[in-house]
Protein backbone atom coordinates (compact mmCIF):
# COMPACT_ATOMS: atom_id res chain seq x y z
CA UNK A 1 0.00 0.00 0.00
CA UNK A 2 1.37 3.20 -1.20
CA UNK A 3 1.94 6.27 1.42
CA UNK A 4 0.00 9.04 0.84
CA UNK A 5 2.75 12.23 -0.24
CA UNK A 6 1.31 15.55 -0.15
CA UNK A 7 4.77 16.92 -0.69
CA UNK A 8 7.43 14.99 -3.21
CA UNK A 9 10.39 13.84 -1.01
CA UNK A 10 13.05 16.02 -3.52
CA UNK A 11 11.71 19.54 -3.02
CA UNK A 12 13.66 22.14 -2.87
CA UNK A 13 11.62 25.27 -3.24
CA UNK A 14 14.00 28.09 -2.00
CA UNK A 15 12.32 29.39 0.40
CA UNK A 16 15.24 31.71 1.95
CA UNK A 17 15.08 33.63 -1.60
CA UNK A 18 12.06 35.12 -0.74
CA UNK A 19 13.45 36.79 2.81
CA UNK A 20 14.17 40.07 1.21
CA UNK A 21 9.79 40.15 0.73
CA UNK A 22 8.52 37.97 3.64
CA UNK A 23 10.84 40.40 6.16
CA UNK A 24 9.31 43.97 4.52
CA UNK A 25 5.75 42.47 4.13
CA UNK A 26 5.38 41.22 7.89
CA UNK A 27 7.04 44.39 9.52
CA UNK A 28 4.35 46.66 6.88
CA UNK A 29 1.33 44.05 8.19
CA UNK A 30 2.87 44.56 12.12
CA UNK A 31 2.73 48.40 11.73
CA UNK A 32 -0.55 48.44 10.35
CA UNK A 33 -1.71 46.24 13.52
CA UNK A 34 -0.29 48.13 16.12
CA UNK A 35 -1.96 51.25 14.18
CA UNK A 36 -5.01 49.14 14.44
CA UNK A 37 -4.42 49.15 18.13
CA UNK A 38 -4.09 52.38 19.04
CA UNK A 39 -6.56 54.56 16.91
CA UNK A 40 -9.53 51.76 15.63
CA UNK A 41 -9.46 50.20 19.10
CA UNK A 42 -10.50 46.66 20.36
CA UNK A 43 -13.90 45.66 20.60
CA UNK A 44 -13.32 44.52 24.74
CA UNK A 45 -15.54 42.24 26.23
CA UNK A 46 -16.93 43.19 29.71
CA UNK A 47 -14.26 40.75 31.04
CA UNK A 48 -11.75 43.52 30.20
CA UNK A 49 -14.37 46.69 30.16
CA UNK A 50 -16.90 45.61 33.26
CA UNK A 51 -20.24 46.09 32.84
CA UNK A 52 -23.42 43.94 32.16
CA UNK A 53 -23.60 42.19 28.62
CA UNK A 54 -27.53 40.55 27.84
CA UNK A 55 -28.69 38.26 25.62
CA UNK A 56 -32.21 37.44 23.86
CA UNK A 57 -34.17 35.79 21.51
CA UNK A 58 -37.33 36.91 20.07
CA UNK A 59 -40.10 34.45 20.71
CA UNK A 60 -41.71 34.53 17.48
CA UNK A 61 -38.27 33.74 15.66
CA UNK A 62 -37.71 37.70 14.00
CA UNK A 63 -35.90 40.72 15.70
CA UNK A 64 -36.38 44.48 14.81
CA UNK A 65 -32.99 45.76 15.88
CA UNK A 66 -33.93 49.44 15.15
CA UNK A 67 -36.37 49.28 17.76
CA UNK A 68 -34.69 47.34 20.54
CA UNK A 69 -31.55 49.63 19.90
CA UNK A 70 -34.32 52.57 20.54
CA UNK A 71 -35.94 51.45 23.38
CA UNK A 72 -32.62 50.14 24.48
CA UNK A 73 -31.26 54.36 24.14
CA UNK A 74 -34.50 55.69 26.08
CA UNK A 75 -33.67 53.13 29.34
CA UNK A 76 -30.84 55.62 30.85
CA UNK A 77 -28.26 53.15 32.01
CA UNK A 78 -25.37 55.62 29.73
CA UNK A 79 -23.92 53.90 26.35
CA UNK A 80 -25.66 50.84 25.14
CA UNK A 81 -24.11 48.88 22.16
CA UNK A 82 -27.07 46.82 20.29
CA UNK A 83 -25.65 43.45 18.39
CA UNK A 84 -27.82 41.08 15.84
CA UNK A 85 -25.45 37.92 16.18
CA UNK A 86 -26.17 34.38 15.38
CA UNK A 87 -29.46 33.02 13.87
CA UNK A 88 -32.17 35.31 13.14
CA UNK A 89 -33.53 36.72 16.49
CA UNK A 90 -31.14 37.02 18.63
CA UNK A 91 -29.76 40.20 20.12
CA UNK A 92 -27.30 41.14 22.68
CA UNK A 93 -27.34 44.84 24.72
CA UNK A 94 -24.27 45.72 26.27
CA UNK A 95 -24.24 48.44 28.79
CA UNK A 96 -21.18 50.13 31.12
CA UNK A 97 -21.01 50.59 34.57
CA UNK A 98 -23.53 52.59 36.07
CA UNK A 99 -22.17 55.86 38.33
CA UNK A 100 -22.55 56.21 42.10
CA UNK A 101 -21.01 57.48 45.28
CA UNK A 102 -19.95 54.08 47.06
CA UNK A 103 -19.82 50.40 45.86
CA UNK A 104 -23.06 49.32 47.06
CA UNK A 105 -24.91 52.55 45.28
CA UNK A 106 -23.33 51.52 42.17
CA UNK A 107 -24.15 47.99 42.88
CA UNK A 108 -27.61 48.92 43.33
CA UNK A 109 -28.10 51.18 40.14
CA UNK A 110 -26.64 48.16 38.26
CA UNK A 111 -29.09 45.59 39.19
CA UNK A 112 -32.10 48.50 38.57
CA UNK A 113 -30.26 49.22 34.92
CA UNK A 114 -30.86 45.08 34.31
CA UNK A 115 -34.68 45.35 35.81
CA UNK A 116 -35.58 48.50 33.55
CA UNK A 117 -33.86 46.23 30.68
CA UNK A 118 -36.14 42.88 31.28
CA UNK A 119 -39.30 44.52 32.10
CA UNK A 120 -38.98 46.30 28.78
CA UNK A 121 -38.51 43.46 26.23
CA UNK A 122 -39.71 40.20 28.42
CA UNK A 123 -42.72 40.45 26.79
CA UNK A 124 -41.24 39.52 23.18
CA UNK A 125 -37.80 38.24 24.20
CA UNK A 126 -36.63 35.54 26.02
CA UNK A 127 -33.67 36.15 28.00
CA UNK A 128 -30.97 33.31 27.32
CA UNK A 129 -28.01 35.19 29.21
CA UNK A 130 -27.45 38.10 31.89
CA UNK A 131 -23.51 38.17 32.74
CA UNK A 132 -22.14 40.79 35.29
CA UNK A 133 -18.47 42.12 35.94
CA UNK A 134 -17.48 44.55 38.20
CA UNK A 135 -14.43 47.21 37.08
CA UNK A 136 -12.11 45.06 39.90
CA UNK A 137 -12.60 41.98 38.61
CA UNK A 138 -12.35 43.42 34.97
CA UNK A 139 -9.16 45.13 36.10
CA UNK A 140 -7.38 41.56 37.74
CA UNK A 141 -8.32 39.69 34.42
CA UNK A 142 -6.61 42.56 32.28
CA UNK A 143 -3.18 42.25 34.74
CA UNK A 144 -3.62 38.22 34.47
CA UNK A 145 -3.61 37.83 30.57
CA UNK A 146 -1.38 40.27 29.81
CA UNK A 147 0.91 38.40 32.81
CA UNK A 148 0.21 35.21 31.07
CA UNK A 149 1.12 36.43 27.98
CA UNK A 150 4.28 37.94 28.59
CA UNK A 151 5.42 34.69 31.04
CA UNK A 152 4.39 32.80 28.43
CA UNK A 153 7.05 34.80 25.70
CA UNK A 154 9.84 34.38 28.77
CA UNK A 155 9.33 30.37 29.24
CA UNK A 156 10.04 30.28 25.27
CA UNK A 157 13.00 32.55 25.43
CA UNK A 158 14.60 30.27 28.17
CA UNK A 159 13.69 26.55 26.83
CA UNK A 160 15.08 27.47 23.48
CA UNK A 161 17.92 29.28 25.14
CA UNK A 162 19.20 25.71 26.99
CA UNK A 163 17.48 23.61 23.96
CA UNK A 164 19.42 25.07 21.06
CA UNK A 165 21.80 28.15 20.66
CA UNK A 166 20.62 31.65 21.49
CA UNK A 167 20.22 32.44 17.92
CA UNK A 168 17.66 29.79 18.24
CA UNK A 169 15.82 31.44 21.01
CA UNK A 170 16.12 34.58 19.66
CA UNK A 171 14.51 33.78 16.42
CA UNK A 172 12.00 31.76 17.84
CA UNK A 173 10.97 34.95 20.32
CA UNK A 174 10.95 37.08 17.01
CA UNK A 175 8.65 34.77 15.51
CA UNK A 176 6.24 34.40 18.45
CA UNK A 177 5.97 38.16 19.18
CA UNK A 178 5.58 38.71 14.87
CA UNK A 179 2.29 36.23 15.43
CA UNK A 180 0.82 38.00 18.55
CA UNK A 181 0.86 41.39 16.97
CA UNK A 182 -0.45 40.31 13.96
CA UNK A 183 -3.46 38.13 15.93
CA UNK A 184 -4.42 41.40 18.15
CA UNK A 185 -4.17 43.20 14.76
CA UNK A 186 -6.99 40.59 13.12
CA UNK A 187 -8.91 41.41 16.72
CA UNK A 188 -8.79 45.20 16.09
CA UNK A 189 -9.62 44.85 12.24
CA UNK A 190 -12.09 42.90 12.00
CA UNK A 191 -13.65 44.06 15.39
CA UNK A 192 -14.39 40.51 17.12
CA UNK A 193 -15.21 40.89 20.81
CA UNK A 194 -11.58 40.68 22.32
CA UNK A 195 -12.44 38.51 26.00
CA UNK A 196 -10.79 35.75 28.47
CA UNK A 197 -11.23 33.44 25.34
CA UNK A 198 -9.38 35.47 23.42
CA UNK A 199 -6.75 35.39 26.05
CA UNK A 200 -6.61 31.40 25.79
CA UNK A 201 -6.50 31.94 22.04
CA UNK A 202 -3.56 34.21 22.01
CA UNK A 203 -1.72 31.25 24.36
CA UNK A 204 -2.70 28.64 21.90
CA UNK A 205 -1.52 30.53 19.49
CA UNK A 206 2.12 30.65 20.75
CA UNK A 207 1.91 27.20 21.51
CA UNK A 208 1.46 26.37 18.29
CA UNK A 209 3.72 28.68 16.28
CA UNK A 210 6.77 27.23 18.52
CA UNK A 211 5.78 23.59 18.27
CA UNK A 212 5.95 24.68 14.32
CA UNK A 213 8.96 26.44 15.03
CA UNK A 214 11.06 23.77 16.97
CA UNK A 215 10.35 20.98 14.35
CA UNK A 216 12.37 23.08 11.91
CA UNK A 217 14.75 24.37 14.13
CA UNK A 218 15.74 20.63 15.10
CA UNK A 219 15.93 19.97 11.51
CA UNK A 220 18.34 22.61 11.34
CA UNK A 221 20.41 21.16 13.96
CA UNK A 222 20.31 17.83 12.73
CA UNK A 223 21.60 19.25 9.50
CA UNK A 224 24.54 21.73 10.80
CA UNK A 225 26.24 18.38 11.74
CA UNK A 226 25.52 16.07 8.85
CA UNK A 227 26.31 18.61 5.93
CA UNK A 228 29.71 21.00 7.17
CA UNK A 229 30.44 22.60 4.48
CA UNK A 230 27.33 23.78 3.18
CA UNK A 231 26.18 27.41 2.84
CA UNK A 232 23.78 28.57 5.11
CA UNK A 233 20.81 29.40 3.14
CA UNK A 234 21.00 26.53 1.20
CA UNK A 235 20.95 24.42 4.74
CA UNK A 236 18.18 26.26 5.76
CA UNK A 237 16.06 25.72 2.80
CA UNK A 238 16.59 21.33 2.90
CA UNK A 239 15.94 21.48 6.46
CA UNK A 240 12.51 23.67 5.62
CA UNK A 241 11.49 21.44 2.62
CA UNK A 242 11.98 18.34 4.54
CA UNK A 243 9.73 19.05 7.37
CA UNK A 244 7.61 21.02 4.82
CA UNK A 245 5.02 17.74 4.64
CA UNK A 246 4.85 17.53 8.33
CA UNK A 247 4.01 21.46 8.56
CA UNK A 248 1.20 21.09 6.07
CA UNK A 249 -0.71 18.29 7.13
CA UNK A 250 -0.37 19.59 10.70
CA UNK A 251 -1.48 23.13 9.66
CA UNK A 252 -4.33 21.48 7.55
CA UNK A 253 -5.98 19.42 10.18
CA UNK A 254 -5.84 21.74 12.67
CA UNK A 255 -7.81 23.74 10.48
CA UNK A 256 -10.55 21.38 9.76
CA UNK A 257 -11.10 20.92 13.65
CA UNK A 258 -11.63 24.61 14.20
CA UNK A 259 -13.90 25.08 10.63
CA UNK A 260 -15.99 23.17 12.77
CA UNK A 261 -15.98 25.02 16.31
CA UNK A 262 -16.61 28.17 13.96
CA UNK A 263 -19.63 26.81 11.59
CA UNK A 264 -21.04 24.69 15.26
CA UNK A 265 -19.14 26.14 18.06
CA UNK A 266 -22.61 29.15 18.08
CA UNK A 267 -21.54 32.43 18.97
CA UNK A 268 -20.17 32.20 22.49
CA UNK A 269 -16.78 30.47 20.88
CA UNK A 270 -16.61 32.61 17.96
CA UNK A 271 -13.56 34.78 18.94
CA UNK A 272 -11.66 32.41 19.88
CA UNK A 273 -12.32 29.76 16.90
CA UNK A 274 -11.58 32.78 14.02
CA UNK A 275 -8.40 34.22 16.05
CA UNK A 276 -7.08 30.19 16.42
CA UNK A 277 -7.73 29.30 12.50
CA UNK A 278 -5.81 33.21 11.89
CA UNK A 279 -3.06 32.10 14.74
CA UNK A 280 -2.51 28.98 12.61
CA UNK A 281 -1.47 30.47 9.37
CA UNK A 282 0.09 33.46 10.71
CA UNK A 283 2.24 30.69 12.68
CA UNK A 284 2.45 28.23 10.12
CA UNK A 285 3.99 31.03 7.90
CA UNK A 286 6.24 32.44 10.35
CA UNK A 287 7.97 29.74 11.13
CA UNK A 288 8.98 29.13 7.66
CA UNK A 289 9.09 32.94 6.22
CA UNK A 290 10.60 34.43 9.56
CA UNK A 291 11.87 32.10 11.91
CA UNK A 292 14.30 30.20 9.89
CA UNK A 293 15.94 33.52 7.92
CA UNK A 294 16.15 35.34 11.01
CA UNK A 295 18.98 32.83 11.66
CA UNK A 296 21.05 34.05 9.05
CA UNK A 297 20.83 37.80 9.84
CA UNK A 298 21.84 36.51 13.40
CA UNK A 299 24.98 35.14 12.02
CA UNK A 300 24.54 31.23 12.42
CA UNK A 301 27.09 29.37 11.14
CA UNK A 302 27.99 25.93 9.61
CA UNK A 303 31.17 25.40 11.04
CA UNK A 304 30.56 26.61 14.51
CA UNK A 305 27.72 23.31 14.91
CA UNK A 306 30.41 21.18 12.98
CA UNK A 307 32.92 22.13 15.24
CA UNK A 308 31.10 21.54 18.03
CA UNK A 309 29.95 18.01 16.92
CA UNK A 310 33.50 17.10 15.36
CA UNK A 311 35.17 17.98 18.94
CA UNK A 312 33.11 15.59 20.77
CA UNK A 313 33.68 12.84 18.12
CA UNK A 314 37.39 13.88 18.50
CA UNK A 315 37.68 13.37 22.06
CA UNK A 316 37.14 10.07 22.23
CA UNK A 317 39.38 9.07 19.39
CA UNK A 318 42.44 11.12 21.01
CA UNK A 319 41.72 9.41 24.20
CA UNK A 320 42.06 6.04 22.48
CA UNK A 321 45.31 7.17 20.66
CA UNK A 322 47.07 8.32 23.75
CA UNK A 323 46.43 5.03 25.52
CA UNK A 324 48.67 2.71 23.21
CA UNK A 325 52.10 3.25 22.90
CA UNK A 326 53.07 3.58 19.23
CA UNK A 327 55.42 1.61 17.61
CA UNK A 328 58.67 2.37 15.85
CA UNK A 329 59.45 1.66 12.18
CA UNK A 330 62.76 0.25 11.53
CA UNK A 331 64.36 4.06 10.45
CA UNK A 332 63.24 5.85 13.58
CA UNK A 333 65.04 3.74 15.94
CA UNK A 334 68.29 5.33 17.14
CA UNK A 335 71.61 3.53 16.48
CA UNK A 336 73.09 1.44 18.11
Amino acid sequence: MKLLRIIPDDTKFPFMSFRRVSFPFSALLSVVAVLCFFFVNMNFGIDFTGGTLIEMQAKNGKSDIAQVREAAHGLSVGEVEVQEFGEKGDVSIRFGLQPGATQQDREKAQQAAQERVRTTFEKDYDFRRVEVVGPRVSGELVQSGTLGVVLSIVGVLIYLWFRFEWEFAVGAVIATLHDLVLTIGFFAITQLEFNMTSIAAILTIVGYSLNDTVVVFDRIRELLRRYKKMPVEQLLDLAINTTLSRTIMTSVTTTLALLALVLFGGQVIASFSWAMIFGVVIGTYSSIFIAAPVLIYLGLKVGAESAIAAGHDAAPAAKTSAAKPRVRGPAERPAQ
